[in-house]
C-alpha cells in the first residue's frame, strides 16, 4: 500500500446502548469507530489477554494462519464513507521456498481491530481517513475521569 498512514492503537473500548465504541489514536488524536457487542467483546478480552473456555472466530482464524505459516503484518483502516469504515487486513506467507508473498484482503475494521490486537500486529490509518475524523480525545479523557456512569436506580436514590 503505497499511501501515507499513521499509526494508532486502541485507547479504550466502551459499552454503548447499541454496541461498544472503540476508541483509536495517539498521542496527536483519537476517533472513534462503533462496532458490534460481540467484537467489542472480543476486543476489550484480548486487550485484557483474557483466558476462554472455547476458541472465538478470531481464535480459529489464528490457528488457520499459523496452519498455514502466515501472519499479520498490519492493518489498514483505508477508507471513509458515509459514516462506514473499510480496512484491509495484510498478510504475509512465505512459501517452501521460502517466497515470501504479501496479501491484502478487504475486511471489517472492528475484526482487523481484534485480529491486530490478539496477535500484536500494528493498526495503521490512512491519512486521508485521517484528516477525516473527528478528534475524541477531549470525550475519551471526560470518559475515563468519571468512570463508568451510575445505574439508574442509584441516580434516583442519590435525588
Amino acid at each position: 500500500m503505497s499511501k501515507p498512514v499513521v499509526e494508532v492503537q486502541v485507547r479504550a473500548v466502551a459499552t454503548t446502548s447499541g454496541g461498544c465504541a472503540v476508541f483509536l489514536g495517539n498521542e496527536e488524536k483519537v476517533f472513534v469507530i462503533f462496532v458490534d457487542q460481540s467484537v467489542g467483546a472480543a476486543i476489550t478480552m484480548f486487550m485484557q489477554d483474557t483466558q476462554k473456555e472455547r476458541p472465538l472466530t478470531h481464535d480459529l482464524l489464528a490457528s488457520i494462519l499459523r496452519a498455514f505459516e502466515a501472519k499479520i503484518e498490519r492493518v489498514i483502516i483505508n477508507d471513509l464513507k458515509r459514516g462506514t469504515y473499510f480496512a484491509r487486513l495484510v498478510l504475509s506467507a512465505e512459501n517452501e521456498s521460502q517466497e515470501k508473498k504479501i496479501i491484502e484482503i478487504d475486511s471489517r475494521p472492528s475484526d482487523c481491530i481484534a485480529m491486530a490486537i490478539q496477535q500484536t500486529a500494528p493498526i495503521h490509518v490512512s491519512c486521508d481517513v485521517w484528516d477525516q475524523v473527528e478528534d475524541m480525545t477531549e470525550a475519551l479523557r471526560k470518559m475515563q475521569e468519571e468512570g463508568p456512569e451510575p445505574e439508574e436506580n442509584d441516580q434516583e436514590e442519590d435525588s
